[in-house]
């Protein structure tokens, strides 16, 4: 299943998953630091939703109280409620 997510308090604009059986098949990040969020979109992929979020909930950048990797969480728990 497709789903896109806009972050909040972060540099990244959007996040767009391809997510099956519970497992993410690919994330994309537009926007941010490049570095940083093409490892995280390559290190999220085919770990199950409950492990991402697990990881990177609470991760914060530069005192923010948010991240992009937080914020992967934040979309990744809203698609669990949907």
């Amino acid at each position: 299943m497709k789903y896109s997510y806009t972050p909040r308090g972060v540099c990244s604009s959007q996040f767009d998953f391809d997510i099956e059986n519970n497992i993410i098949k690919s994330c994309k990040i537009t926007n941010g630091c490049p570095g940083n969020t093409m490892a995280v979109s390559k290190l999220v992929i085919g770990k199950t939703i409950d492990e991402v979020i697990n990881t990177l909930k609470g991760i914060d950048c530069r005192g923010k109280g948010t991240s992009c990797p937080d914020q992967i969480a934040q979309a990744l728990i809203e698609y669990k409620n949907k």
